[in-house]
């Protein structure tokens, strides 16, 4: 239940009916929103920065992307990450598993 508010004249002063006060409210549940939405994106860029090459093919396992990786000789591996280890990652293809230890990998490119 509300008890409303005391005006100074002793006038009792009901809140939610006044139209500067929810013309305030909205404005402030806006205001709100849009940092509430920047503070998450700024937590996800955070996150972002700090992935580690295992992160990004736990991720990748789990969401069941492909991926194209680059060893440090040449070699190119594209597939499926069918399990990740703590210092290596193992691409299934249909021609075969490959395990390539993590010092190893160049770069990957993800794609689903």
């Amino acid at each position: 239940m509300r008890t409303p508010l005391t005006a100074p004249e002793g006038d009792a002063v009901e809140t939610s009916a006044h139209p500067d006060l929810a013309s305030l409210g909205r404005r402030l549940r806006d205001r709100m929103d849009r940092t509430l939405e920047a503070e998450m994106e700024a937590a996800r860029c955070a996150a972002r920065r700090n992935r580690s090459l295992r992160d990004v093919f736990l991720a990748a396992e789990d969401a069941g992307s492909a991926v194209r990786l680059t060893a440090t000789d040449g070699g190119t591996h594209c597939g499926r990450v069918s399990g990740v280890g703590i210092d290596h990652v193992e691409i299934g293809s249909d021609r075969g598993l490959r395990v390539v230890a993590f010092p190893h990998v160049v770069s990957v490119e993800l794609s689903t």
